[in-house]
């Protein structure tokens, strides 16, 4: 008898519809920042829209050279110590072939390298909505680049790199639970209670200036979403990435409606400030853990972060740290929520057989989700901490409080978001005045 012959697996091919896919995500999660502008940009005082605005728009900037230059291969390079990456081939993004495929998967590495890219641009992007109003934008750009390198990449290893400690021990993170929110919301709190509150914290009213802004950042986030979760399984040959939109809406929708409910009952009105809040908090908690969970799971998921994050946002006043714009209660307290919940609620069906406590896996993946999400979010408060306290004692992380107070757009970047001088103002309120003092006369007249 012939001798057996065993053949090897066949190697994956490109495939043009997994590469498209890919490259559309790409671009959604790229939308994403620029919603996230206007999210922000529309909660803060109207003296701030820009530097707001600018804040995330930088990031888009500095992120993207980074990320070509050594960011890449810092997160997604060869292991070293399961703590961080390096290839020296892909330093400039040089030596990739362009249908070179990204390991294990149909989709080139540089599909893969861009996919990746947009979320290292919003994570720090993140982190601004909780300075606002009070910092220097050349401090910022310098912080956005060193927090970048020694948080954001090496992060960014452990949690998905192979070797990384974070992903050999099994933490599930399926699109960005700890790597981006609890990154963002940890590197957030760190840098407020160095730099401290805003002049009139707790005094001075400080509302959001433009509620329809918000709710159109608040809908491009949830749009661009889509991307962020379900692109995050680089495919779309297995319905794991379908179970991962159903959920991304699913969670988004439970979440808004558990925070409406929550501030009807606490506050006697449904805002639309909580709408928004309410959907963004959702679509933290469920990022983690949508492909882990059930459709079922994915509502209690949204309900749950809903009500916790609407209860975190006013800890600030408790406790008497300015989170401008609730970065920390939102994506923090987020992104804590849905990565332990995976622990009680993953199914077993969906992106592995891994089985939380209530569907009968005990607590085992719990205790790995808790050694993820407390190891990044020490990580990143104390470097994050570190970094703002050298940037303040060398260049100085804040403006001046006359700055401040006059509004930091026009100190910053010498503009102004909205332009009043042809809306009732100047020669138009001139000439209105005048018409209406010859009017008068002419009453006169005719009596």
């Amino acid at each position: 008898m012939a001798p057996a012959i065993t053949l090897a697996a066949e190697a994956p091919k490109l495939s043009a519809a997994n590469t498209g896919f890919m490259l559309i995500c790409s671009a959604l999660v790229m939308l994403m920042t620029p919603g996230l502008a206007f999210f922000y940009g529309g909660m803060v005082r109207v003296k701030s829209t820009l530097n707001m605005l600018m804040m995330s728009f930088i990031s888009l900037g500095i992120v993207t050279i980074l990320w070509v230059l050594y960011g890449f291969s810092m997160a997604f390079g060869t292991d070293s110590g399961s703590l961080i990456g390096w290839n020296s081939d892909w330093l400039g993004l040089s030596n990739i072939g362009l249908t070179q495929l990204w390991d294990g998967y149909t989709i080139p590495i540089f599909v893969f390298m861009v996919f990746q890219l947009m979320f290292a641009i919003i994570t720090p992007a993140l982190i601004s909505g909780a300075l606002a109003d009070r910092v220097k934008f050349s401090a910022w750009a310098l912080f956005i680049t060193l927090w970048a390198t020694v948080v954001y990449f090496p992060v960014a290893h452990w949690v998905w790199g192979a070797g990384g400690w974070a992903f050999e021990l099994g933490v599930i993170d399926f699109a960005g639970g700890t790597a981006v929110h609890i990154n963002a919301g940890a590197a957030a709190l760190g840098v407020i209670l160095v730099i401290g509150k805003r002049v009139g914290f707790k005094r001075d009213p400080m509302r959001p200036h433009s509620l329809p802004l918000v709710m159109l950042g608040a809908g491009l986030l949830w749009f661009g979403w889509f991307g962020f979760n379900a692109g995050s399984w680089l495919g779309n040959d297995d319905g794991v990435g379908a179970l991962m939109f159903v959920n991304t809406q699913v969670a988004t929708a439970a979440a808004m409606l558990a925070w409406l409910a929550y501030e009807k009952i606490r506050h006697g009105a449904f805002t639309t400030l909580g709408a928004a809040s309410g959907a963004v908090a959702g679509l933290v908690a469920i990022t983690p853990s949508g492909g882990a969970v059930s459709p079922l799971g994915a509502i209690a998921v949204g309900v749950i972060a809903g009500v916790l994050c609407a209860m975190a946002v006013g800890l600030k006043y408790k406790f008497g740290y300015d989170d401008s714009l609730d970065v920390v209660g939102v994506h923090l307290v987020g992104g804590v929520v849905g990565s332990l919940l995976i622990g009680f609620f993953a199914s077993g069906h969906g992106q592995s057989d891994v089985e939380g406590l209530f569907y009968g896996g005990g607590l085992t993946q719990f205790w790995k989700q808790c050694a993820g999400v407390f190891a990044v979010l020490a990580y990143s408060l104390i470097v994050s901490a570190i970094l703002a306290f050298i940037l303040d004692k060398t260049i100085g992380m804040r403006v001046t409080e006359d700055d401040e107070i006059a509004g930091i757009d026009q100190a910053e970047h010498a503009e102004t978001a909205y332009d009043f001088s042809g809306a009732g103002g100047g020669a138009a309120k001139t000439a209105a005045v005048a018409a209406a003092v010859a009017g008068a006369e002419s009453k006169k007249v005719d009596a």
